[in-house]
């Protein structure tokens, strides 16, 4: 039978949670790499900002491999703000991609809970296969309590079925241990707890029912204010577009470019090296090439891409200097 003629029955699903900069992208990216290349994936991304990077940067994987279907929901948790809704999103995908496979990517400052009630609702009854929800945290930010006093960083810890204790190459001797008792005294000491580097763990963490139990299971909320995402939106005459959002105790801005604006790949790099904020993702064409960046506690990644449709930067922090757009406007060439 040929995917388009495939009923879309019992589609095994993964939520893959975890705070801002944990690595969900890279974990994600790990699990594709390994899936077979007969298998149809789809994944479904939100993204806290308006502009939307994550799905640029999975796309350059996708490009490889044509039966990954990419979905990207920017604009704030996408089942509480974001302009279209989780259930069209998914719905959309899901004829798209007829997948062998759904992962979904909550947003760092999203509601896991929320999702996993969304999913379990009796629509998808028959859809969807609820599988293993995946947290990833960073065992170092255990030590600020910006974190741990977080309702969403306590909720993905709360929902996960396996806790991915990622970038253990980075942690101190004593960090391993301490993840181990916070979730012990989270209430959760039947919770699974892996150690992993740069996101990379098993294809078969994914398999298995997950132990998430909704209270609604019959509730299917429906938003009504639908709208075309920034992301989306025709960059007008001027070459580029800004956008704001704020939730959380945290702020978003970001800007999307015209393919005509190069960027020169010097003077990008020494001002996007000089931020200090708790996020940054983008995906830039300069006069060298094409290429991603990713920015976190642990310092700034860069690599090179095949191509990508536009430039895009997104910061998220408890507040952003103004006098970057200066800067970043000064690399155009």
């Amino acid at each position: 039978m040929s995917a388009d003629q495939k009923p879309l029955l019992g589609i095994p699903t993964n939520v893959i949670s975890g705070f801002l900069g944990v690595g969900k992208t890279s974990a994600i990216l790990n699990l594709l790499s390994q899936k077979s290349s007969h298998e149809r994936w789809a994944v479904l991304v939100n993204e806290f900002g308006e502009i939307g990077i994550d799905g640029s940067l999975l796309q350059n994987h996708q490009s490889t491999d044509s039966n990954i279907f990419i979905r990207e929901v920017p604009g704030g948790c996408m089942c509480c703000t974001a302009g279209i809704s989780m259930q069209l999103a998914i719905a959309q995908l899901l004829e798209k991609a007829k997948p062998d496979r759904l992962l979904i990517e909550p947003t760092g400052l999203g509601h896991p809970k929320e999702v996993l009630d969304i999913l379990s609702a009796s629509y998808y009854k028959e859809i969807l296969s609820i599988q293993k929800t995946i947290t990833l945290v960073d065992a170092r930010k255990l030590k600020e309590k910006r974190f741990t006093e977080n309702v969403i960083f306590t909720q993905q810890i709360t929902v996960a079925d396996i806790i991915i204790g990622n970038k253990i190459d980075l942690y101190e001797d004593s960090d391993r241990e301490s993840l181990q008792n916070y979730i012990a005294q989270s209430g959760q000491s039947h919770t699974k707890i892996v150690f992993s580097q740069n996101g990379e763990i098993p294809l078969s963490i994914l398999l298995g029912s997950t132990s998430y139990r909704t209270q609604n299971p019959n509730e299917f909320p429906v938003k009504n204010n639908q709208k075309v995402a920034i992301s989306d939106e025709p960059i007008p005459e001027g070459g580029y577009v800004k956008a704001m959002n704020k939730a959380e105790g945290f702020m978003s801005v970001g800007w999307r470019f015209s393919p005509e604006k190069v960027f020169n790949h010097q003077k990008l790099f020494a001002l996007l090296t000089g931020l200090i904020i708790d996020r940054m993702k983008a995906v830039f064409i300069t006069d060298n090439g094409v290429f991603g960046y990713n920015l976190t506690f642990d310092g700034l990644t860069e690599i090179e891409l095949d191509d990508c449709l536009e430039s895009r930067i997104e910061l998220i922090s408890g507040s952003i200097d103004e006098s970057f757009e200066e800067g970043l406007f000064d690399c155009i060439q």
